[in-house]
């Protein structure tokens, strides 16, 4: 799959339902190119200067489906 795949599903949380936004960048290991963390921007970005809500990152053990327009992931936010 394509980083620009990855960019045009929405991210959603199972606990609570929620849209935690779009996927902007991800870590890998380079050696194997696993991909080990997703990336999820905050939200309300005023061109990339402003910020009002911090990137979200996602440990790649917390993705529990990856579908056609959505990645579903299982995390505890606060």
């Amino acid at each position: 799959m394509l980083f620009s795949d990855f960019k045009k599903k929405e991210v959603i949380n199972l606990k609570n339902c929620e849209k935690l936004g779009r996927v902007t960048d991800f870590e890998f290991d380079e050696c194997t190119g696993q991909i080990f963390k997703l990336i999820i921007g905050g939200g309300n970005k005023l061109c990339g200067l402003l910020c009002s809500e911090p990137d979200c990152v996602i440990c790649y053990k917390d993705i529990k489906q990856i579908g056609p327009d959505i990645i579903i992931v299982d995390i505890c936010r606060k």
